[in-house]
């Protein structure tokens, strides 16, 4: 009777716990992936902007390949945790983002600590 009590009893516990940790852990992932993608819009939108008083050629493709970022960034399923391609659609991002750099000849190191995240160039 006492095992079965006292199992029942830590059951309850471990699951509350459980769902407190998860909630926390989610919260944190969902704020890096934000902050990240935050980075990339915030880049991507100066570039677009500074790009766009140039017509030539080379501009005009880069300022193409900008807005093809803009617009997956805008398409970013933000409010749907349970989205099924967020990982595929996060990764999709990630590569458009060193496309640009690459086409604007710029580096970038995104990191996120404890204490804050950057992007440097």
């Amino acid at each position: 009777r006492f095992h079965g009590e006292g199992f029942q009893e830590g059951l309850a516990k471990g699951s509350h716990a459980g769902m407190a940790e998860g909630r926390r852990y989610g919260a944190l992932q969902g704020a890096r992936i934000s902050s990240e993608i935050g980075c990339y819009l915030g880049f991507a939108l100066t570039w677009h902007c500074l790009l766009r008083k140039c017509t030539d050629e080379k501009n005009s493709k880069k300022i193409r390949t900008l807005d093809s970022l803009i617009g997956r960034i805008q398409k970013f399923p933000y409010e749907d945790p349970t989205y099924d391609q967020l990982q595929e659609d996060l990764e999709k991002i990630r590569g458009k983002f060193k496309q640009v750099c690459s086409m604007l000849n710029t580096q970038f190191d995104f990191r996120i600590g404890t204490e804050r995240s950057s992007l440097t160039f």
